[in-house]
């Protein structure tokens, strides 16, 4: 079987190189990060000949924008909007941006210039959106122009007025690799070695999370899905709000001392995950070794109407709220509460994902 080699390495640049708002780049030459000499890296790993299906469809010389369908998005990136209405503001390209021109960035968002693959890379530090400390370089659906427009965003079907929405549920489908995580910070914070590669966002709280984690001295990384209950602002709850963690591979709590999880997922193994919200049931599947005699599927579901999840008094549940997907690279470890470092790419400060695949159907 034919195979080819994702390196999981990334430029050895100094992340202050892209604080400047001169360095984002929209035209048609493609940015790819053109160092791969870091001594932070991880092992090769070899593609399948699903994924080399994949990569097959990818053209390395083209932008993000012209390998996958972004239309229906915008991105936020770890550094400073150069837009004067923007000043102080982390940047954001819109949905216009982002596919009026060939789009990528040469440190936070390229084509991965041997297989193709939309790559996302995040620091442990940079500028970040109002409400989060955590940087990310992330998509960001968006089904129409305007925020404040309810069809910008879906709903489920028990919410009242579901009509005036972009959509009644819908499906987010993602083929990807983790290659990096940063090997800085408290192996008592789940936060730290950790990035968020997927996601569901309400008004107020996340239905859903999917988080990959590998701590330092293991092999294998843990995925698990999250889900925060909706204890929203409006009934004074919001204090109470907590994430409810869902296993898929490995385990999400693992401690420095605690032994490898061989069921898990390793940097540059490519996996996949659906979610695929109908009515008002979120369906989530998970693979990995896809299109192998030992691939493993693990599939879950819930009722996010339903509310008091797993016993959850202060869970609403998400009827009549709205809410977005977003996929990329949202990087949990930061310097504040997962105490982790900034000390540079060599230093394997940052967090890293490609994705080989992504469909965004509503």
């Amino acid at each position: 079987m034919q195979k080819i080699y994702l390196s999981g390495l990334i430029a050895s640049l100094l992340f202050g190189c892209a604080t400047s708002g001169t360095d984002v780049t929209a035209s048609n030459s493609v940015a790819v990060n053109p160092m791969t000499a870091n001594p932070a890296k991880a092992m090769p790993i070899a593609l399948n000949a699903h994924t080399l299906s994949l990569t097959a469809k990818l053209d390395v010389n083209k932008a993000p924008n012209e390998n996958f369908d972004l239309s229906n998005w915008k991105i936020n990136l770890p550094m400073e909007d150069d837009k004067p209405d923007r000043a102080g503001k982390v940047m954001e390209i819109s949905k216009e941006q982002l596919n009026e021109k060939p789009f990528s960035h040469p440190d936070w968002f390229y084509t991965d210039a041997k297989t193709g693959a939309m790559v996302f890379v995040t620091p442990n530090k940079a500028m970040t959106t109002p409400n989060s400390k955590n940087a990310r370089s992330e998509l960001r659906a968006m089904l129409a122009e305007s925020y404040n427009d309810p069809a910008n965003n879906f709903t489920i079907a028990s919410t009242a007025n579901a009509s005036e929405y972009g959509s009644i549920g819908g499906q987010l489908a993602a083929t990807l690799s983790v290659d990096w995580v940063s090997t800085s910070g408290s192996d008592e914070k789940t936060g730290a070695f950790s990035t968020v590669i997927g996601q569901i966002h309400g008004s107020d709280n996340e239905p859903l999370k999917i988080v990959y984690r590998k701590l330092p001295g293991h092999e294998h990384g843990s995925l698990t899905w999250n889900y925060e209950i909706n204890a929203s602002k409006a009934s004074g709850n919001y204090k109470h709000r907590t994430d409810i963690r869902t296993n898929v591979f490995g385990h999400y709590k693992l401690l420095n001392t605690d032994s490898d999880p061989i069921d898990g997922i390793k940097l540059g193994e490519v996996f996949s995950y659906d979610v695929n919200i109908v009515g008002d049931i979120m369906n989530l599947t998970f693979k990995k070794n896809i299109g192998e005699a030992n691939e493993v599927v693990k599939t879950f579901s819930m009722n996010l109407a339903a509310g008091k999840y797993q016993g959850q008094e202060y869970d609403e549940g998400y009827a009549n709220d709205y809410m977005y997907f977003k996929a990329g690279n949202y990087n949990q470890c930061n310097v504040g509460s997962s105490k982790c470092t900034n000390n540079g790419f060599s230093a394997g400060d940052y967090a890293q994902v490609s994705f080989y695949q992504l469909d965004l159907n509503q």
